[in-house]
C-alpha cells in the first residue's frame, strides 16, 4: 500500500466484485459487477465500522453494477454478461424504493430490448441512461421520467444517425467499433454524453421530447482509448467553463501507453478545445505500450470545489485539483496493494460524502473509506 501523507483508511468492506458506489445521506450503495452480483446496502453513519443492511440478487448471467439513489429511490441497471442469462428476467432498470434502505422495495422491473442499460445520471426526477433498445445498433441516449416511479416513461431518446436501423439509416461502421452510448450526464439543460469509441456529444435538452446536438469531438482515432466520462464542471475556472473527460483504459483499438483524463474549455458550447490533460506521474515513462487496466478509469461524479478524486484502475485513488484547468495536478493519492493471485490493483469506481470521506471500489477486493484532509 502506499498513500500521501493527506490520507489514511478509515475501514474495509469487503465485497469482491464491485462496479459503482453511491452515497445518500449515511447509507453507501454498491453495484456488482462479478459474482455475487447485484446490489449491497452498507450503513455508514459510523464510517470506521460499516454495517450491511440488505442485499438486492440478481440472476446469475445479469448483473447490476451501476446504482444511483435520490428522493428516497434507488435505481439498479440490469444488463446481460456474456451470452447466458435468462431471457426472462431481461435488461433495463430496477427501481427501488429505499426510503428505509434496510428494507428496498422493488416498485417497478422497466425493461428495454436487447442487453439492456449501462451507465446513466439520475437527478431524482429522471434518468437518464445508455440502453439498447429494439432497431437500433449498440445503445443510444434515453431519458425516463419516473414522476411516478412504477410507471416510467420515456420522454426522449437521441442516437447518432446510422444508429436507427429500422428506421432505414445507414450503417457506416462495417469496419470498427460500432457506436455506443457510455454514459450520458446532465448539468441543466445540458447533457453531457460520452460515447465509447465515438467520443463525446453535448446536447440541449431545454425540451427533452427533442434533444438536439450542440457540439461533439473524437479523440479515439489518435488515442485508441474510449470516451467513458464527460463530467461539466459547475462554476467558471480562470473564467472558463471547463468539462473534465475520463477516457478508460480498456478495449483499446491498437495497443498503447495508458489512458488518461482530458480537460476541455467549453466556454464556446459549439467548439470544445481540450486544454491540458492528467496522467499519474510515472505510469507512461515513453509512449511504449502497457497492458490495460494500468491508467484512468472514472472521475467522481460528486466533487467539492475543483477537487476531483479519480479511480485510476492500478493506481488507486489520485486526487486532483484543477482550479487552473491549463495544469491539473495531484495533491493526494491513495494505493491499494493488488490481493493474492493478482498482478494488478483493480479501482474502478469512486464517489465521496458530505463528510468528505472517500469511498474507492475495486472490482477484486471491496470498498476502502478513506479520509482525506484535501476535501
Amino acid at each position: 500500500m502506499a498513500r500521501s501523507k493527506n490520507t489514511r483508511l478509515v475501514a474495509h468492506i469487503d465485497c469482491p466484485g464491485g462496479g459503482q458506489v453511491w452515497v445518500d445521506g449515511k447509507t453507501l450503495y454498491i453495484g456488482h459487477m462479478r459474482e455475487p452480483t447485484g446490489t449491497t446496502i452498507v450503513d455508514i453513519k459510523d464510517p470506521a465500522h460499516p454495517v450491511v443492511l440488505a442485499r438486492v440478487e440478481v440472476p446469475p448471467g445479469w448483473h447490476s453494477h451501476k446504482v444511483r439513489v435520490a428522493n428516497g429511490l434507488m435505481v439498479v441497471n440490469h444488463e446481460r454478461q456474456g451470452q447466458g442469462g435468462d431471457p426472462n428476467f431481461g435488461g433495463g432498470l430496477g427501481i427501488y424504493d429505499v426510503s428505509t434502505p434496510s428494507r428496498p422495495e422493488l416498485l417497478c422491473k422497466w425493461r428495454t430490448y436487447g442487453k439492456g442499460v449501462h451507465r446513466y445520471d439520475f437527478d431524482g426526477r429522471y434518468a437518464y441512461i445508455s440502453p439498447t433498445a429494439e432497431g437500433y445498433i449498440g445503445n443510444i441516449m434515453m431519458i425516463l421520467d419516473l414522476k411516478d416511479p412504477r410507471r416510467p416513461v420515456e420522454v426522449g431518446r437521441w442516437w447518432i444517425p446510422g444508429q436507427w436501423q429500422a428506421g432505414g439509416e445507414t450503417n457506416p461502421w462495417t469496419e470498427g467499433p460500432a457506436p455506443r452510448c457510455h454514459h450520458p450526464m446532465r448539468m441543466g439543460d445540458r447533457l453531457y454524453v460520452s460515447y465509447w469509441h465515438h467520443g463525446y456529444h453535448i446536447l440541449d435538452i431545454s425540451d427533452m421530447s427533442k434533444p438536439k446536438r450542440i457540439a461533439s469531438g473524437n479523440t479515439s482515432p489518435t488515442f485508441p482509448h474510449p470516451t467513458h466520462t464527460c463530467l461539466p464542471v459547475p462554476q467558471t475556472l480562470k473564467g472558463r467553463k471547463v468539462m473534465v473527460v475520463a477516457d478508460e483504459d480498456v478495449a483499446k483499438l491498437w495497443p498503447s501507453a495508458p489512458a488518461f483524463a482530458w480537460i476541455y474549455d467549453i466556454t464556446n458550447e459549439h467548439c470544445p478545445i481540450p486544454i491540458s490533460t492528467f496522467q499519474v506521474e510515472g505510469l507512461d515513462p515513453d509512449g511504449a505500450p502497457q497492458p490495460p487496466f494500468m491508467g484512468c478509469h472514472q472521475p467522481s461524479e460528486r466533487f467539492k470545489g475543483t477537487i476531483v478524486p479519480f479511480a485510476w484502475f492500478a493506481k488507486g485513488l489520485r486526487i486532483v485539483d484543477i482550479a487552473d484547468p491549463f495544469a491539473p495536478r495531484e495533491v493526494g493519492f491513495y494505493e491499494t496493494d493488488p490481493p493474492e493471485g493478482f498482478n494488478l490493483a483493480s479501482s474502478n469506481d469512486v464517489t465521496i460524502d458530505d463528510r468528505g470521506l472517500c469511498y474507492l471500489i475495486d472490482r477484486q477486493r471491496g470498498v476502502d473509506v478513506i479520509e482525506t484532509s484535501v476535501l
